[in-house]
């Protein structure tokens, strides 16, 4: 069975939530605190974090990103805040997704199951190649492992998969709803913004300069490439 942690300081919504997983197959904890919840997370297998965003102590934002470090299962922040800064943000400290309060429960149920299965398969699918090499750049498919320089990189999932599809198919310029649809599946889930976030962390971890990248380059007008 697969499980979530829930991470939410209101008991109404994190019981809804677990009501509504519950019904369909998953089990759950509840987190009321960061500081709980970073407990939970880190002692205990988890399938998908839902992370509540404003928090006592530890709030969403630094809690997802402590998670991260450690972490690269799918967290989908949840949120009365609706601003697109905060949005930017949460992609920023490695958020998979991003829910605005008030949802509805199915959809929040749709989106979970969505994002556990995509995270499977690209963890267990057979690898045609285990291992690429790109200048510099190592990537170990079946470890999903990336290096550079010799130095490992702590990528989340889903920079993982995107970085991961552009070397695979190099010299292609893919537009940001192209991207979208490949690595997060549904057009629904994701915006402009969330490719341009992760296009942005990728270029921190691989470029030499990313404000003169090398590798990925933006295609004015188009999207993205990654030049081999």
């Amino acid at each position: 069975m697969k499980k979530i942690l829930i991470i939410e300081d209101e008991l109404s919504i994190a019981e809804l939530e677990r009501d509504y997983l519950e019904v369909n197959g998953f089990e759950s904890d509840i987190a009321p605190t960061g500081e709980k919840g970073l407990q939970l997370a880190l002692s205990n297998t988890y399938n998908l974090i839902l992370l509540d965003l404003m928090l006592p102590g530890i709030d969403g934002f630094e809690l997802c990103k402590k998670l991260r470090q450690t972490l690269d299962i799918p967290i989908l922040m949840i949120t009365a805040r609706k601003e697109d800064i905060d949005k930017i943000r949460g992609f920023d400290r490695g958020a998979d997704d991003y829910i605005v309060k008030p949802f509805n429960p199915n959809e929040l149920v749709a989106r979970v199951k969505a994002h556990i299965k995509r995270y499977d398969r690209l963890i267990h699918r057979e690898q045609n190649h285990s291992t690429i090499q790109i200048g510099n750049i190592l990537i170990q498919s079946d470890s999903r492992r990336v290096f550079v320089n010799d130095e490992e990189k702590m990528f989340t999932a889903k920079e993982f998969d995107l970085l991961k599809f552009l070397v695979e198919n190099p010299n292609i310029a893919f537009t940001k709803d192209h991207l979208i649809e490949r690595i997060w599946g549904y057009d629904s889930l994701g915006d402009a913004n969330t490719v341009t976030v992760h296009i942005r962390k990728l270029r921190e971890k691989i470029e030499e300069n990313p404000s003169n990248p090398k590798f990925i380059e933006t295609i004015w007008g188009v999207g993205y490439r990654f030049k081999k």
